[in-house]
């Protein structure tokens, strides 16, 4: 499973109610979320607006290509549109800024050998 992390920015005089928003997702965006392959899915806003999005999937382009061809999910991102900046006439879905990932704990974890001592550094 891959791990994905990206940016987005939320407007700062729209920040209570796109939380809002996220604590009643629609039934059926969020089935279909799970259903194209988003695992493990979580959204982290700072108070300057500034959006964190975590996934996990296979392949976030096929879980994106999926997604878009639902019906649910062109109600969704036409409702979230204006609550963002800087996406150049994208929707949200398509406006991600993608992080490379550069450390993980349980990947370094597996490939160290088992420990011959308890004070092995």
């Amino acid at each position: 499973m891959n791990r994905y992390c990206f940016l987005l920015q939320v407007r700062p005089d729209r920040l209570e109610e796109y939380a809002a928003a996220h604590e009643r997702v629609w039934p059926d965006m969020l089935r279909a979320l799970a259903a194209t392959g988003w695992r493990n899915y979580s959204l982290f806003l700072r108070d300057d607006g500034l959006l964190v999005g975590y996934v996990e999937s296979p392949d976030l382009a096929a879980a994106q290509a999926a997604m878009a061809a639902t019906e649910v999910n062109a109600r969704w991102q036409a409702e979230m549109a204006g609550f963002f900046v800087g996406l150049d006439g994208r929707g949200p879905d398509e406006g991600f800024l993608l992080l490379r990932e550069v450390f993980n704990l349980d990947d370094q974890l597996s490939r160290l050998p088992a420990p011959t001592t308890p004070s092995e550094h």
